[in-house]
């Protein structure tokens, strides 16, 4: 009996896994936008895909109020671990550069991030991402701070492919 029960959820788990593809995004870029959240600052976001399941993401933000002006880029690059139909979750690193002034004084270092994440489509709008990210981080200007990353889907990113 426990076979036949063990054997009949083998069948159902094939019948009912996932049959679609996920979205095929080699050779298309998409951009749009992510938010840096380690500077609280908006970043332009470019991301290319150059294999089915590589791809190359950057971002760029930059405000130049006075005294208090944020610069921010990174590129790093996101391998596809799992797909579903409207969905691939990714895992992957950034390296960027940071700038952040706090009453005119300056302090410059560099980020290093290792992320996971995802991009989520909605049916029938195949052509624009909702993604969301974390993991874990060290940035490094005046001091070394370690620190853990959680974006939202709203507030890491929205991309359009194209």
């Amino acid at each position: 009996m426990l076979k036949k029960v063990a054997l009949a959820l083998c069948l159902v788990t094939v019948i009912f896994a996932a049959q679609g593809e996920a979205k095929e995004l080699t050779n298309r870029l998409g951009v749009g936008v992510k938010s840096h959240s380690a500077l609280d600052l908006a970043q332009l976001a470019a991301v290319y895909y150059i294999a089915p399941d590589v791809s190359i993401a950057g971002g760029l933000g930059i405000d130049t109020q006075e005294d208090y002006s944020k610069f921010a880029f990174n590129a790093g690059i996101r391998r596809i671990v799992f797909k579903e139909d409207n969905m691939n979750f990714y895992m992957g690193g950034t390296l960027g550069i940071l700038n952040n002034e706090v009453d005119g004084d300056k302090e410059s270092g560099f980020e290093l991030n290792a992320l996971f994440g995802g991009e989520f489509f909605f049916t029938g709008l195949d052509s624009l991402a909702f993604t969301f990210e974390g993991g874990v981080g060290v940035i490094s200007g005046d001091n070394v701070r370690f620190r853990t990353i959680g974006d939202g889907p709203f507030s890491a990113g929205i991309i359009f492919y194209f």
